[in-house]
This record gives structure tokens, C-alpha cells and sequence, in this order.
């Protein structure tokens, strides 16, 4: 199966979003990347629910909501009415990563759960069975632009490691200073969406960038 490319709109012009849209959806871009922030999980404060409902409007790819708030439970259900095709919750930011994994599932959304750089696959052993993807944080939350942390690719080989062995095919999605640069290594690791914002948006030919991004190793990847 071919890995699937994700443009984060956190890096994206917001002057020109109806361009952007249209470029994505001219483009090879899988999925629309959506992180929503809070100030509180993370120190800045991006979008919500209607930016969410902006662009289910402009799109019919799937949205990719990233939820990077304290107490998601109390949002999920808003964010999938809004049109969220996917959301994921981060295991630090709530006491009871099961329920909101079930919370978002009766909604209509497929789950993801999302860890911080810092954070081992450990804390999310006992809730892999349930979930559709696992988003491993590349970056420290809460910034576009930052530099790939290279310790992700080894993070990326023990998940699926631990995924062959209890038999299990969730996506694994890499968010952070995601680029041509890394893109290979993490898919020999095991990962298959990625997460690219400033190396979409910031190139002088996105659509041909995320064309790349899509080609990387296909020839050297069995999923």
C-alpha cells in the first residue's frame, strides 16, 4: 500500500486559503492536516471548528484533525460536526485516552492517538486495538517550522515492531519538519502518512514537492 501525504495547513498562506485549497485538491495530497491548539496543551492558539467546517466546504479529501487541547473530550463531538474525517487526541492531554478513543469512534470519526516527542510507545500499549492510527509527534508541539527530531525514526521502528507482533495495520503518522530530507527513512521505518507543512507550503512548487513527497521509495516499500 502507498503511504499517503498529509499538508499541514498550520503552515499554509491564511491571506489566500481558498488558492491553497484548490491546490491541494489539484495536488497528489491525500489528506488535509488540521492541527487545532489551544494555548493551554500547547503555548500558541491556532483554529477550532469553524476553520474545520471552512474547509470540508472547499474539500472532499479527508480531514486529518490533530487536537493539541487539554480535555478533548469536551470538543470531539463539535469538531466531527464540523466535519472532522479523522481526529486525534493526544495521551497527555487526557485521563482517559479509552474513552475518547470510544468517544470519537460513536461519533462517525476514525481515532488517533498522539504522543510528544518525550513520551514512550509504552503509555499507549494497552489501547492499540483501538485505534486507526498512532501520530508520533517529530516536533515539540505547538510550532510550525521546526527541526526534525531524528530519535523519531528509531520511535517509528519500535511501534512497528510492537504492531507485527500483535498483528495490528493502524496508520502511523509523522507530524514535524517533515521533508524530502527524512521522508524515506521513515517509511523503511514502518510510518505511512506524513505530516509535511513548511516543506509544502514555503517550496516555490508545493504540488510538485508533495508529487515527491508521494514518489519517495515506493519501489523499496512493502506495506
Amino acid at each position: 500500500m502507498s503511504h499517503l501525504i498529509a499538508p499541514s495547513l498550520l503552515a499554509a498562506d491564511f491571506t489566500q486559503l481558498h488558492k491553497e485549497a484548490e491546490m491541494l485538491n489539484q495536488s497528489l495530497a491525500d489528506w488535509y492536516h488540521l492541527d487545532v491548539m489551544d494555548g493551554r496543551f500547547v503555548p500558541n492558539i491556532s483554529f477550532g471548528q469553524m476553520f474545520i467546517k471552512f474547509f470540508r466546504s472547499l474539500t472532499d479529501k479527508i480531514l486529518d484533525v490533530h487536537l493539541m487541547i487539554e480535555e478533548p473530550e469536551r470538543y470531539v463531538d463539535s469538531f466531527r460536526e464540523a466535519g472532522a474525517d479523522l481526529i486525534s487526541v493526544h495521551v497527555e492531554a487526557t485521563k482517559h485516552a479509552h474513552r475518547v478513543i470510544q468517544q470519537i469512534k460513536e461519533s462517525g470519526a476514525k481515532a488517533g492517538i498522539a504522543l510528544n516527542p518525550h513520551t514512550p510507545i509504552s503509555s499507549i500499549e494497552n489501547i492499540l486495538e483501538d485505534v486507526d492510527m498512532i501520530v508520533l509527534m517529530s516536533v515539540n508541539p505547538g510550532f510550525g517550522g521546526q527541526k526534525f527530531i531524528y530519535n523519531t525514526i528509531k520511535k517509528v521502528a519500535e511501534l512497528k515492531s510492537m504492531l507485527i507482533e500483535r498483528n495490528l495495520n493502524p496508520h502511523i503518522e509523522i507530524d514535524g519538519g517533515v521533508g524530502l530530507q527524512n521522508a524515506e527513512k521513515l517509511l523503511q521505518a514502518g510510518a505511512n502518512v506524513l505530516v509535511a507543512g513548511s516543506s509544502v507550503f514555503k517550496s516555490e512548487k508545493p504540488t510538485e514537492t508533495i508529487e515527491r513527497l508521494k514518489n519517495v521509495g515506493l519501489k523499496n516499500l512493502h506495506f
